[in-house]
């Protein structure tokens, strides 16, 4: 089935509409990830032009956007129009940016400031942890071993499950809590989940009472907590199996950040 240079009736974008979104819900697709998909999709069906001509008609935009629109092409041809998909397009690799990070002396201390202790545990397991902001929010009372002091962390990214150490500071912090308890760790006021709007202002209300200049998301203190840990010593490998990183590669930009040699030359001088 050629779509090159031809519009489609709306009746059959609808039906490969429809392929794509199952075809993404078979391989569990974040939710993120089949939002954009679909919506590549959507735009590329209407336009008419071939898969170049779409990719060049959007090689403005960043070049995490171009390569997320050129692996909807992709995915869609494969797998829904069973074609090969032939562009070998240069697709420029991203420019490497070095994560923020907090030192110690600034981690704690934006715990510290936090008042609110259910916000001061979702600092704690965004650090002592390296939980991702939606781990956090996802993370149930049974996902906690206290006898074996391990966080079993079922809701990963990409469905996978791993295993991390609970701290014993974050073990403490727990204990002021009904550790007994079911469903969710983090339930708002009106009893639902957490939303990631509600992490994001834990964070920034905290860095900013803690008076850090640095740009503070989430992240950043999962970002800390992998560039503490290597600077401390700890095998890549297991960092990466704490992090929950496919590939050894995305773990290996702590090693940019991390201090401890660098400490070492400026010795040398």
């Amino acid at each position: 089935m050629n779509l090159e240079m031809r519009k489609l009736g709306s009746q059959e974008r609808y039906r490969l509409i429809g392929n794509i979104i199952e075809e993404i819900k078979l391989r569990k697709y974040s939710y993120q990830t089949g939002k954009a998909y679909t919506s590549v999709i959507k735009n590329f069906l209407k336009s008419g032009k071939s898969p170049r001509e779409f990719l060049l008609a959007n090689s403005e935009k960043s070049r995490s956007t171009v390569r997320m629109i050129y692996f909807a092409l992709k995915f869609f041809h494969d797998n829904v129009l069973n074609e090969k998909f032939n562009e070998k397009l240069p697709l420029a690799k991203s420019s490497l940016k070095l994560p923020v990070v907090l030192n110690k002396e600034e981690t704690v201390r934006m715990i510290g400031v936090t008042d609110n202790l259910k916000h001061k545990l979702v600092l704690m397991f965004l650090y002592y942890a390296g939980l991702r902001l939606d781990e956090v929010r996802n993370l149930k009372w049974n996902g906690l071993d206290f006898g074996r002091d391990i966080i079993h962390v079922k809701t990963a990214k990409g469905g996978k499950e791993r295993i991390v150490f609970l701290h014993p500071k974050l073990k403490d912090a727990l204990k002021i809590f009904d550790i007994n308890g079911r469903g969710l760790i983090f339930l708002s006021q009106r009893g639902g989940k957490y939303s990631k709007r509600a992490i994001q202002q834990i964070v920034k209300k905290s860095a900013g009472k803690a008076v850090i200049r640095k740009n503070v998301t989430p992240h950043t203190l999962r970002h800390s907590f992998a560039t503490h840990l290597l600077e401390a010593g700890a095998d890549i490998r297991y960092i990466q199996d704490l992090l929950g990183h496919k590939d050894l590669r995305t773990t290996q930009i702590y090693t940019h950040v991390a201090n401890k040699d660098i400490k070492n030359l400026a010795k040398l001088l």
